[in-house]
């Protein structure tokens, strides 16, 4: 059994469903558990939406609405005549229009799970539906009766026993039938709650459920041929990387490489689950393979974290920034769910750099401003980079204020800002 995971852009319009199916035609004959994200950009027209409502702007249900008539484009390409998709997305959308109708009353990350999930629940609904119609018999799971979490909405930790206990309930029998078709980014609590596993948690659904069933290998699909040495949106003559450890993979993704979650690699690694990244452009390409297999010698690799704050942070009264202030810091940190992207400090001051949550930092900011003097940059990059030369660090740091910096081993971590050009007058 194995285990694809096919994101947003893979399913964005009609035509990435046909060549998801297209791609699934070379494996029928295999036992396949799909996790499908939210398609396109939906999951984040659906944060505008909660944003909307939350904030009772009255654009909620016209934003709403934008959502509703991409998917209906989506499906009257896909489907002819009275196909029942019709009614199982009008059900789904309804679920959300209730809650539309009401007050919103319970908490921002409460809403947000209930609404934003819409996405995977509709994009599923329309994958498994088209690929039965492509003589690809598929069964529709609701991933809530298999991943069992907390009340930790918007970061819910998974009950790994329960859902380990669940998945191999229910999926083996529903694998008998042909592929098994779930959501990914989402789980359910024992109250019957919609919770979500953090921002691009399909990848860790799919780490979890390949975890749970004993998988033979998980497939990551996306739009670039597989884990590169760059973001070829930021760089030139970037290169592919054939084959990465596990270790080395939880290291790109722990300083914030985009192209696998941070959280997905550990499952796998425990089991010693083989994870491929390989493109649905071109399907029949090798990718990239993460496995217990190490290699020495890595090129250097980028990663760009745009959009960050720097907090200066220092005692009123000049006293050292010693283990007792740091404790309560890093509690409050905790407390506003604030992930540390990099941290530095000296006797009388500790700076934090943290990818930018405006409602968040501030809250923090709040939390600590009657003891700690504390001084705020925003709109920083930071930049890190993995077996790093001397040559390429000079060039990106090129044109760039230096706010920050650390090396360990052979990694270093800038926190940068761009300086203005200069000319004569």
């Amino acid at each position: 059994m194995k285990v694809f995971k096919f994101g947003g852009a893979s399913v964005k319009n009609a035509e990435g469903v046909k060549n998801v199916a297209k791609i699934l035609q070379s494996y029928k004959d295999e036992q396949l558990v799909l996790i499908i994200s939210a398609m396109g950009k939906m999951t984040n027209a659906l944060e505008k939406v909660v944003d909307a409502y939350y904030n009772k702007t009255g654009e909620a249900a016209s934003l709403f609405e934008d959502v509703k008539r991409f998917h209906y484009g989506i499906i009257q390409e896909l489907f002819e005549g009275n196909n029942e998709i019709f009614d199982l997305i009008n059900d789904t959308f309804v679920e959300v229009e209730w809650v539309l109708e009401d007050e919103p009353e319970e908490s921002y990350d409460y809403i947000y799970d209930q609404i934003v999930s819409i996405g995977e629940f509709t994009s599923t609904r329309i994958v498994s539906a088209y690929l039965n119609t492509q003589n690809l018999p598929t069964t529709w799971l609701d991933v809530r009766d298999v991943i069992l979490t907390d009340n930790s909405y918007r970061e819910a930790k998974v009950n790994w026993q329960a859902t380990e206990q669940q998945a191999q309930k229910r999926v083996p029998d529903m694998l008998k039938k042909g592929f098994v078709l779930t959501q990914g980014f989402i789980g359910g609590t024992s109250e019957n709650f919609t919770t979500t596993l953090g921002r691009e948690g399909s990848d860790f659904t799919a780490a979890i459920f390949s975890y749970c069933l004993n998988a033979e290998s998980m497939s990551v699909w996306k739009d670039v041929p597989g884990i590169l040495t760059a973001n070829p949106k930021l760089f030139k003559n970037v290169s592919k990387i054939d084959r990465l450890s596990y270790r080395e993979a939880i290291e790109m993704t722990y300083y914030g490489a985009k192209v696998i979650h941070p959280k997905t690699i550990k499952p796998l690694q425990n089991k010693n689950i083989p994870l491929y990244v390989k493109s649905f452009i071109e399907p029949a390409g090798a990718g990239t393979l993460i496995s217990d297999e190490t290699d020495s010698h890595y090129p250097p690799i980028i990663v760009v974290e745009t959009n960050q704050v720097l907090l200066h942070i220092s005692t009123r009264n000049f006293s050292f920034v010693a283990e007792e202030n740091l404790s309560r810091i890093f509690a409050v940190l905790a407390k506003h769910k604030l992930k540390v992207n990099m941290m530095q400090n000296t006797a009388i001051s500790f700076s934090v750099c943290l990818s930018n949550r405006d409602e968040r930092i501030e809250a923090f900011i709040n939390d600590l401003k009657d003891d700690f003097k504390i001084i705020k940059d925003d709109n920083l990059e930071l930049i890190t980079v993995r077996h790093y030369l001397s040559e390429i660090l000079e060039k990106l740091k090129a044109g760039k204020l230096i706010l920050l910096e650390a090396s360990l081993g052979g990694t270093v971590q800038i926190v940068v800002k761009d300086v203005p050009q200069i000319e004569r007058v």
